[in-house]
């Protein structure tokens, strides 16, 4: 059985949580068929990828949607305009950039 302190701690995350994503709500493709967004291949060249994208691009929330995935490492699906593979190399990229620089 959780103590108190730990009680306290889930309740302050979940409420982190919720405020993190509190963007949802203002997404384009909350109006959307779900199916879009994951096509059965992440192709750049797929037609439904693209369809997806332009959702996304019309978007006001697309910056936090695409870090909202990439730092949750999500691997399937087009979320801020970008492929699974688009957001490993960015991850990546942001990795090694936190390597590279020097320390003060």
């Amino acid at each position: 059985m959780p103590d108190e302190r730990s009680s306290r701690h889930h309740d302050t995350d979940i409420a982190a949580g919720n405020a993190a994503r509190k963007w949802l709500r203002e997404a384009a493709c909350v109006s959307e068929d779900p199916e879009l967004f994951f096509p059965p291949a992440e192709r750049e060249t797929d037609p439904q990828v693209a369809r997806a994208r332009a959702v996304c691009r019309r978007c006001r929330v697309l910056l936090a949607c695409r870090s909202w995935a990439i730092e949750q490492g999500e691997d399937a699906g087009i979320w801020g305009a970008t492929t699974a593979r688009q957001r490993r190399a960015i991850s990546r990229e942001m990795h090694s950039t936190i390597v590279r620089r020097p320390a003060p």
